[in-house]
């Protein structure tokens, strides 16, 4: 639609059609490098305009594909305009399906052999080696060598190795992102602001308030409240790192001439260097909106909180204090929905007011939990810190909701364990310091893995929410040993120093705690199993050497039985008496080979 009304705009003033399409998507594009960036800064990717922010440029990104496909097809004559089509279908085809192919395939295992080296350099190498690989084969194809940096990103990014190319080239993103923002501000060239300022000023003008009346309209029209709709609308309201693409590629092909280029790329630098601005204002916009709006607002009755509640896939997190927080985060971090339920109104007018779905509640009384649809929840998290009230709260939902999965911080082993015991809850004892945010990651580690979040994606988010709290400091606590610790399971490894059998024994404690809390609580033993899966393995491997065990005392027996009944060699003909070559009796032997089998 932006690109529609840009593209409208150019046709009224003369621009060719070719001119007007190149030009009228490159403008629609926002910045994903300033836009993103501010959201990071300010942690407000886990806000309601901050997920539709996100949203908005990942479809932005991949619109990119098309528009660098289609502008070397406008630089072609009308009368070959279907040729022309069909060929960049065909090269386009032809370089997603060889990167679809070279990622399922190559990647993979290329990335599988260079990992076994444990070298860094050879890893960060191979990431290099496929942007590059890449980007050269869409431009030999007569495609933008950009489109394929873009889509061997995407490739990297469905890898299991995703977590650590992104640790390796954290580093040079930083200087990378700091050379991106050197060469926007080279393009703005102050001698031609100051000579055609009126038509400068008019198209920065322009570009910011035409983008944020549309994103602030569309996003009311799917259902986004006013505050949300203007702060989305004025932090994607900017030009795009893409224009620049776009519009250099369309020079090099004729499309647009210099002067026009020159123009073009000005007023989108001006226009990302007013992004700042325009997110701050944006900030205190929504807030006084919010300030002013009913108390509904913060009763879970408004458009944001009817949404998450009416979805089939969302998590309740009851109490919003330092392990609540920390759960949320996580939960955001995988963009799993959530309503947060609080007692205390101002900690949920706070969180409210800076876009969270926090709301004021108690959960406890039946009619309070189905306002807000608890039942069709996946699980319930509770984060009370006082024992009584969260003993309270999870007798209640309990009795409102028996097989509803829930999760709940215990204070001490006596109240986990009567939580476990008697209301079938997955209750943890936090093993570290109340003044430190860490005790929080473990229990929201469980919260993930019983929410089906990979391990391997677990452990690399909270080993990013470590390098956060730390700032290059390392935990001497294992995650899983701390994961099980809170969950009860005393660590039988003290004093062990060989990894190996540390872990083994933490696996035996493990499937111990497991097999008692299978038969009254099964929802711990899943959560158990959940945050220790070699605990199933030792169950199987204990189960099968019961089998042997009990197959050689029977064969054994039988043996036995065998030898009384020969009795002497006198009664028994002398051809059965005789030895064979190795001096063993042919029954026994026979026996022994079949013991040997049912092993």
């Amino acid at each position: 639609i932006t690109a529609a009304a840009v593209a409208g705009i150019g046709g009224l003033v003369g621009l060719p059609a070719n001119a007007q399409v190149v030009i009228g998507g490159g403008l629609a594009l926002s910045s994903s490098a300033f836009v993103l960036q501010l959201l990071k800064d300010k942690n407000q990717l886990a806000t309601r305009f901050g997920k539709a922010s996100f949203g908005i440029l990942l479809f932005q990104d991949l619109a990119v594909v098309p528009l660098l496909v289609v502008t070397p097809i406008l630089a072609g004559s009308g009368s070959g305009l279907t040729a022309a089509v069909g060929a960049a279908l065909l090269k386009a085809g032809l370089a997603l399906g060889s990167i679809a192919l070279a990622g399922r395939y190559l990647l993979g295992y290329l990335f599988r052999t260079v990992a076994a080296s444990n070298s860094q350099e050879a890893f960060l190498g191979l990431v290099l080696l496929t942007v590059l690989s890449m980007s050269f084969m869409t431009e030999g194809l007569g495609l933008s060598n950009t489109l394929g940096a873009f889509l061997a990103g995407v490739m990297l990014s469905e890898t299991k190795y995703r977590h650590q190319v992104e640790a390796d080239i954290a580093p040079f993103r930083g200087i990378l992102l700091g050379l991106f923002f050197l060469t926007v501000g080279y393009e703005i060239d102050l001698r031609l602001i100051v000579s055609q300022l009126p038509v400068v000023g008019a198209l920065v003008a322009g570009i910011l308030g035409l983008k944020a009346a549309l994103i602030t309209a569309l996003s009311l029209g799917f259902g986004l409240s006013l505050p949300t709709s203007l702060q989305t609308g004025l932090i994607l309201s900017q030009g795009g790192e893409f224009a620049f693409v776009a519009f250099g590629l369309a020079r090099s092909l004729g499309i647009l001439d210099g002067p026009t280029t020159k123009l073009l790329l000005t007023s989108a630098s001006l226009s990302m260097a007013m992004t700042p601005f325009l997110a701050s204002a944006g900030a205190k916009i929504s807030k006084r909106l919010e300030e002013q709006s009913d108390f509904t607002h913060y009763l879970g009755q408004d458009v944001d909180a009817t949404e998450i509640k009416n979805s089939d896939d969302f998590a309740v997190v009851v109490g919003y204090g330092a392990v609540g927080k920390v759960v949320c985060n996580l939960l955001d971090t995988k963009l799993i929905k959530y309503v947060g339920v609080e007692t205390d109104p101002n900690k949920a007018i706070q969180a409210r007011n800076q876009g969270l779905p926090v709301f004021y509640g108690d959960i406890g009384r039946q009619e309070v939990a189905e306002a807000f649809n608890v039942g069709k929840a996946k699980i319930v998290i509770v984060c009370i810190s006082d024992k009584a009230q969260a003993t309270r709260v999870v007798i209640a939902l309990r009795r409102f909701y028996p097989d509803l999965k829930i999760f709940c911080r215990a204070v001490d082993s006596d109240h986990q364990q009567r939580l476990q015991d008697t209301l079938d809850v997955a209750a943890m004892v936090p093993v570290l310091p109340e003044d430190t945010v860490m005790m929080t990651l473990p229990f929201g580690a469980a919260v993930m893995r019983s929410l089906g979040v990979p391990a391997e994606e677990v452990a690399a988010i909270i080993e990013a929410k470590k390098r956060d709290v730390y700032k290059e400091r390392s935990s001497m606590v294992r995650e899983e040993e701390a994961m099980l610790a809170q969950l009860g399971i005393p660590s039988t490894n003290e004093g062990e120093e060989d990894p190996v059998i540390r872990e083994q024994l933490m696996d035996k404690a493990a499937a111990q705690r497991r097999d008692e809390k299978l038969e009254k609580s099964p929802f711990v033993a899943e959560v158990i199993e959940d945050a220790c899966p070699e605990s199933v393995c030792i169950d199987d491997e204990e189960d099968s050497a019961r089998g042997v065990v009990d197959a050689e005392v029977v064969v054994s027996q039988l043996s036995e039985e065998t030898n009384v009944e020969a009795g002497s060699e006198e009664e028994l003909p002398q051809e059965q008496t005789e030895a064979t070559d190795d001096g063993v009796d042919p029954l026994t032997s026979t026996l022994k080979n079949e013991s040997e089998a049912f092993q």
